[in-house]
């Protein structure tokens, strides 16, 4: 019971570093546009949880709360706007892979 007491700012912090790191690697390194919206969402996510650890542990703020919701906000609206554009992508290109559509570049 008390080591669960003992998680303190730098636990979430490693949490959220590692969350972060995970998202740009899968950013970085997926050629599929499903998983590359995955990957943005890990990094959103690794934001939403530094506001709400900081917002818990600085005294006198519940703005993090507030961001933490927008973002979640944020990251809804993005899922629905990208799904819809990797819909449109497949009904063209018949694939996902962001490698396939390289008629977008010109």
């Amino acid at each position: 019971m008390d080591a669960i007491m003992d998680v303190g700012l730098t636990h979430y912090l490693v949490v959220s570093a590692a969350l972060f790191a995970i998202g740009l690697f899968t950013v970085a390194t997926r050629t599929s546009a499903v998983a590359i919206l995955m990957g943005v969402e890990l990094l959103l996510n690794a934001a939403s949880i530094n506001f709400v650890a900081f917002s818990h542990f600085v005294e006198g703020g519940i703005g993090g709360q507030v961001f933490s919701v927008f973002i979640i906000v944020l990251a809804a609206a993005e899922a629905a706007v990208a799904l819809a554009i990797v819909l449109a992508v497949y009904r063209h290109f018949r694939s996902i892979d962001a490698d396939d559509t390289t008629m977008l570049h010109d």
